[in-house]
């Protein structure tokens, strides 16, 4: 299997549990809470393996440099809507509208990612490499998943950084990945 494929059934699940959570009504908080922090725990480590292992490896492309930094923007701004749904009992906000905004931004997301960042990297990359990326990704999602918001924050500032630093950032911040 390669990349595309693994990343394209993760956009699934995660669209499925968007939906299921626009279903609910509005007294259905447990569900909610659930679905929230399932979608956390798909989104999360998907986004964070996929910068590491495939926006990082296409970041090297040159001319695919400025997509990727726009990909991990909206990586950046999913999460923060993410975070803001997560909080949704401690603050003021309609957590469906707030829902219905993180859909939105991951349907955009998404849809460039599937379309150009896909067609350009199977431009550049082999089908061997496309399934080394996919195995990796696969493996560094459950060690993501159980670094918790500290670990995972440390872990996207890593993946932002340049390849020469990136390392020696890790070790300083304990992250361990």
């Amino acid at each position: 299997m390669e990349i595309y494929d693994v990343l394209k059934k993760d956009h699934e699940t995660v669209r499925g549990l968007l939906a299921q959570l626009l279903s609910l009504g509005e007294q259905e908080e447990e569900q909610r809470h659930e679905l929230v922090s399932q979608i956390r725990d798909a989104l999360i480590p998907h986004a964070r393996a996929e910068e590491s292992v495939f926006y990082n490896s296409l970041r090297s492309v040159e001319s695919a440099k400025d997509m990727t930094m726009h990909a991990f923007r909206e990586h950046l701004e999913a999460e923060a809507v993410l975070r803001l749904l997560q909080l949704e009992d401690k603050t003021n906000m309609d957590w469906r509208e707030t829902a219905q905004k993180l859909k939105t931004a991951l349907e955009h997301h998404i849809q460039e990612e599937e379309g150009l960042m896909f067609e350009k990297a199977r431009n550049h990359f082999t089908s061997e490499e496309a399934q080394m990326m996919a195995t990796a990704f696969e493996k560094m999602k459950p060690e993501i998943k159980e670094q918790g918001l500290a670990g995972t924050t440390w872990e996207m500032l890593a993946n932002l950084m340049p390849p020469r630093f990136t390392d020696s950032f890790r070790k300083s911040s304990g992250s361990g990945m």
